[in-house]
């Protein structure tokens, strides 16, 4: 049931380029209202956890904020990218995560991958590689699109691994809700900071309907219930294994830039998809245990 659930969450994470992709407002400022909005909805969640089993603000607010700056960085550096290449591309790279998390895993958390899971993330990555390498051949004008996600990947690594560390808390609720309004305190000031230095900003598009979809989507279905599962998943599953099992955004997202945006995937595409379940697979019958 925890894996079904974490697919789900993967699903809805992976709306969030076809959300981007919607709108035109700056990515800086939209990041700001996904995640602001996003954690002003789950408010109400907190305030259901005992107060005995509520640790005081001061520290929630010391833990929520180092993921809350990565989470930052990562959202805006991710609408960038996903506006300068192809919706699979932008979710394929920035879900590249399996690559760096054994070795964050191993230096912040000390927790070492089995071999079984180092087989999946082997079969995963080669998708991911194949994938990759096809799409740079045939269309090196995305090249500052896919730079720029890779990037953003790096940030999301690390936002990851503080989803890992925190499980201790009695309610993922008491460890999301701060960062994603910490997260989005900091795209605000950023934006206001670049708005008063002269550099203007898009605080919304023209198309008010197409900008009100983007933001409202970003908000509940990508990071109310995407980021909020997969935080949920970090508690309870094995890290290597929840970052495969992730992989399968670009899979989606791929299906969906298909049927919504006119973007059809390359042949190889539908290869690398059935390494990255292989992958998800070999990982899933592995994870029995919570760890």
């Amino acid at each position: 049931m925890r894996f079904l659930i974490l697919i789900f969450g993967v699903f809805c994470c992976s709306t969030s380029v076809i959300f981007i992709k919607i709108g035109s407002t700056d990515p800086i400022v939209l990041s700001a209202y996904r995640t602001l909005l996003g954690g002003i909805l789950l408010i109400p969640f907190i305030l259901q956890v005992k107060k005995t089993q509520r640790p005081p603000l001061k520290e929630l607010l010391k833990r929520a904020w180092p993921p809350a700056f990565f989470l930052g960085i990562h959202f805006i550096s991710w609408i960038i990218g996903a506006r300068l290449t192809p919706s699979a591309n932008a979710s394929l790279i920035v879900n590249m995560v399996p690559v760096v998390m054994p070795i964050l895993l191993l230096l912040v958390l000390h927790e070492r991958i089995s071999n079984v899971e180092a087989l999946g993330t082997s079969v995963a990555i080669l998708g991911v590689f194949l994938l990759g390498l096809v799409d740079f051949n045939l269309s090196p004008e995305h090249a500052l699109g896919d730079a720029v996600c890779f990037l953003s990947m790096l940030f999301y690594a690390f936002y990851l691994i503080f989803a890992r560390k925190n499980r201790d808390l009695s309610s993922v609720y008491l460890y999301v809700v701060p960062v994603y309004i910490l997260s989005g305190l900091f795209c605000l000031g950023i934006a206001g900071t670049l708005e008063l230095s002269g550099k203007p900003v898009v605080w919304l598009g023209p198309n008010i309907r197409n900008e009100v979809i983007s933001i409202l989507g970003l908000a509940i279905v990508p990071t109310v219930f995407g980021h909020s599962i997969i935080n949920w998943a970090l508690r309870t599953i094995r890290g290597q294994a929840v970052v495969i099992i992730n992989l399968a955004q670009f899979i989606f997202a791929g299906l969906m830039g298909f049927i919504l945006l006119a973007e059809i995937p390359h042949t190889i595409f539908y290869i690398s998809s059935l390494l990255v379940v292989a992958g998800a697979i070999i990982v899933i019958r592995h994870a029995k245990t919570q760890s």
